[in-house]
């Protein structure tokens, strides 16, 4: 075998042993998948590498720990829960703004529970030029676990909604589910504050997390072929903003007129990860006058 053949052999087994050595400790199911497994304990990046083969180091911590799963050669896991939680979400966030602060060149894509921490693995490599998990983990940790001078600082963003008739079809189903009049439907919707959890199912999508638990409704039994952009929507308990003009079937109530995503914008999506978000009632005239503008 060749030099270089053995040094991408060497590579690969690498991250099969961080990847094999956390599943073997209790990693659960794959990423993305929005409910990460993880362990209770303490609060360390748990990794397995060619340079830690005694196990699994932990450092001891206050919060429950973080698991970390090599997906790719310049991808890792990081694993802060398993369930879709506020607080676990809160932490998923923090972490992002502390590594990127504190790690120059990485990416972060945050979910609920989990993020993605893109790298380029030249910059991590030991004194005979192999790349070097220890270094990457103890940097994470350093960054994670790091004073609270960088926490995120909560950008809210108020949504105008036009709720009910066109705008909001299934408004009064929501409201019979609910047992509640779909004005009372509207000013809880619009009575409490919410978080983007994260971003996904199409560009500029937002997750948001906060929704009254009494407005919990199941998705359609038929989704439908088209959602408008801007329509405002509840799945099961959550609610979230469609950007596009989509397939869905979550439970219509409003829509907004203002553009969740643009391409040609130097942020094309108008919320992002973390954000505080507040809903505003207003009527189809004040929507026309903002759909305009828009």
């Amino acid at each position: 075998m060749g030099g270089e053949a053995r040094q991408v052999k060497t590579k690969l087994e690498e991250y099969a042993s961080i990847a094999l050595g956390l599943r073997a400790h209790g990693e659960g199911r794959s990423a993305g998948s929005g409910a990460e497994a993880g362990d209770d304990g303490e609060a360390s990046v748990a990794l397995k590498s060619s340079t830690q083969t005694e196990g699994i180091e932990r450092m001891p911590q206050a919060e429950p720990q973080i698991q970390a799963e090599a997906l790719a050669e310049d991808a890792w896991l990081l694993r802060f829960g398993a369930t879709i939680d506020v607080a676990v979400n809160a932490r998923v966030h923090a972490a992002a703004v502390r590594l990127q602060a504190s790690m120059a060149g990485v990416e972060c894509v945050s979910a609920y529970a989990s993020l993605l921490l893109r790298f380029d693995p030249m910059e991590w490599l030991d004194e005979d030029g192999r790349f070097s998990g220890r270094r990457l983990r103890d940097a994470i940790d350093a960054a994670v676990h790091q004073a609270s001078a960088l926490e995120p600082a909560l950008r809210e963003v108020v949504i105008p909604v036009c709720y009910g008739g066109d705008m909001g079809e299934d408004l009064p189903d929501v409201a019979a589910h609910a047992q509640f009049s779909p004005e009372e439907v509207v000013a809880r919707h619009t009575g409490v504050p919410y978080r983007v959890a994260m971003l996904g199912f199409a560009p500029g999508f937002p997750y948001l997390l906060g929704l009254d638990p009494a407005l919990a409704m199941p998705r359609r039994g038929s989704p439908r072929r088209r959602v408008p952009a801007g329509s405002v929507a509840i799945g099961g308990q959550q609610t979230g903003i469609y950007p596009q003009a989509l397939p869905g079937g979550w439970q219509l109530i409003g829509r907004t007129p203002l553009r969740l995503f643009d391409v040609t914008a130097d942020s094309p999506s108008l919320l992002q990860p973390g954000d505080g978000v507040r809903f505003r009632a207003i009527d189809e005239g004040e929507y026309r006058r903002l759909a305009a503008d828009a």
